[in-house]
This record gives C-alpha cells, sequence and structure tokens, in this order.
C-alpha cells in the first residue's frame, strides 16, 4: 500500500477469471491475470508518481539480490514527467543507486542525439543530466547514423555485449517503459508496419510509412522478456485505442501494443481517468 491511501479491496467472480479491484482513494487496481495489472489515476501527475513509485520498490528488489538494473526508456511527453520525478523528487531520487542502474532505449527516432526530436535528447534533459550516472551506464542508440539498418544492428550488439548473449538468446531487461499512441502503437512498433512479425533480431529499423521514415526499435520478443514492464498511457485521445487495446477483439497487427504479453514477468498499465474513460469492465467512481 503507498502511504496517505485508503484501501478497499473488492473481488468480483466471472467465468473466465477471478477479478480483484482495489481502490486507494482515486486509485483503482484491476488484476486481469495473474501477471497483469491496470491502475487508474484522477491524471497524469499522479499517473506519473504511482508509475515511480512502483519503480523505485522494484529497483530496491531486485539490486538485493543483482549488481546492475537494467531498464528499456521510452520516448513521449508522459515519461518525461516520469523521469524528472525520479531524478528531481528528493525522496524518490535518494532510493536509487543511480551507479547501478544502465539506461537503454525502447525505441529512437531515426535523427542525431541533439535533435529536438530524439527520445535520447528527452530523457537525457529530464533526468540523466540530473542525477550521478556514469557515462558507462547510458547506452543510446546511434541513431544519428544514415544507415538506419545498420544503426540497428549497432545497437542488438551492443545490448549482446551488455547481457553477455548470443545467438538466438533474448535479452532480459529488468524494466521496460511504454507508452501507447492514438493509434495503438508502442516503441516504434506501428500499425501493419514490419516490425510486428519479427522474431528474431533484437532491433530492427521499421520503416513508418505515415511520417515517411524509419525508426529504430527493440522487437516484440525482447520487451515481452522484461522482469517488469511499465504501461503509461493518459490523455482523452488514447482512449478508443485503449479500449479496442484492453477490451477489443481487434488483430494485433493493427494495434500493436496488444503484441505486449509477458513472456516471464509482470506488466501494469498505468493509466489516468480520460484514457480509461472508454472501459467497462471495473467502476471509475471515486
Amino acid at each position: 500500500m503507498r502511504s496517505g491511501h485508503f484501501v478497499l479491496t473488492i473481488e468480483l467472480q466471472s467465468e473466465s477469471n477471478h477479478v480483484k479491484c482495489v481502490a486507494r482513494g482515486v486509485l483503482i487496481m484491476y488484476t486481469i491475470s495473474k501477471n497483469q495489472k491496470i491502475e487508474i489515476v484522477a491524471d497524469a501527475k499522479a499517473m506519473c508518481r504511482a508509475a515511480a513509485e512502483t519503480l523505485v520498490q522494484h529497483i530496491g528488489k531486485t539490486l538485493q539480490t543483482k549488481d546492475v538494473y537494467s531498464m528499456a526508456l521510452s520516448g513521449g511527453s508522459t515519461p518525461r514527467r516520469l523521469y524528472a520525478l525520479l531524478a528531481d523528487d528528493t525522496e524518490l531520487a535518494g532510493q536509487i543507486p543511480w551507479e547501478r542502474i544502465h539506461f537503454f532505449w525502447g525505441d529512437e527516432r531515426h535523427v542525431p542525439p541533439d535533435h529536438p526530436d530524439s527520445n535520447y535528447r528527452m530523457a537525457f534533459e529530464a533526468m540523466l543530466s540530473h542525477a550521478p550516472i556514469p557515462p558507462a551506464n547510458i547506452h543510446r542508440i546511434r541513431a544519428e547514423n544514415p544507415d538506419a539498418d545498420s544503426a540497428a544492428e549497432d545497437y542488438a550488439h551492443e545490448i549482446r555485449r551488455f547481457f553477455d548473449i548470443a545467438g538466438a538468446e533474448v535479452p532480459h531487461f529488468n524494466c521496460v517503459l511504454l507508452g501507447m499512441g492514438s493509434d495503438g502503437h508502442t516503441a516504434s512498433l506501428f500499425p501493419d508496419s514490419p516490425a510486428l512479425s519479427e522474431q528474431k533480431r533484437l532491433v530492427v529499423a521499421n520503416r513508418v510509412e505515415k511520417f515517411d521514415s524509419f525508426r529504430i526499435t527493440l522487437t516484440v520478443p525482447v520487451l515481452n522478456n522484461a522482469d517488469l514492464i511499465l504501461f503509461l498511457v493518459s490523455g482523452a485521445e488514447k482512449a478508443n485505442a485503449l479500449k479496442t487495446v484492453l477490451e477489443g477483439a481487434a488483430a494485433p497487427g493493427h494495434y500493436p501494443a496488444r503484441l505486449i504479453q509477458p513472456s516471464r514477468g509482470e506488466l501494469i498499465w498505468f493509466l489516468d481517468r480520460s484514457a480509461a474513460r472508454g472501459l467497462t469492465h471495473f467502476t471509475q467512481e471515486p
């Protein structure tokens, strides 16, 4: 339980699964399977606070038995707020052994690191430059390479080197952070794009026709192999796609976020009320 929240537990039984809803003030928790749950909060600020607390707890628990903690960051405006909170909130930042955290990226635009659209630049400005992180712990995608396929292969090599894996082995990130677009994409896995069916490569240059450009992205098997997957989704413009992803029957190729199904760890969806307003399987009243 997070401090300062009243907790009410309600158990429901359905034909297909056992569902538990936990309301903490304005926050609602819904367990959808043994390794997947949803948390709904009032707004994006509260969502980032809840995600940050969960992440810090997971880091602490993992480092009780491991030497280092590896995480893949995401881009977008919502993660920016999360990153700033982790670095600038003294209570949270003080619990993070920054020198033992290794930062990777789930995807990157095909731009140099100083470009305004760079996911690396956003994370660096919001968090990495504010925390005592050794430069060797920052593993960015070298997206300034004019050849996107080469940049993807170079990043796959860096991942294999860090995790000491070879061949068909899949890396095991401790945490993957993800967002979702209004079209249901996550990382740079866009609807009906070539990367969705990739099962062998760790990183690919994914051609995204609507942007007439390449995006460099981790593939679905890599994302699904993490210990902890945190999905952060906020905003009313995401409501329709989110309902389809969580409650609909559309083909995953049309809504790639549906492909994220943990193979070994836990998945938590952090949602604000605006994004969750179309969901019908639980109550959203305070």
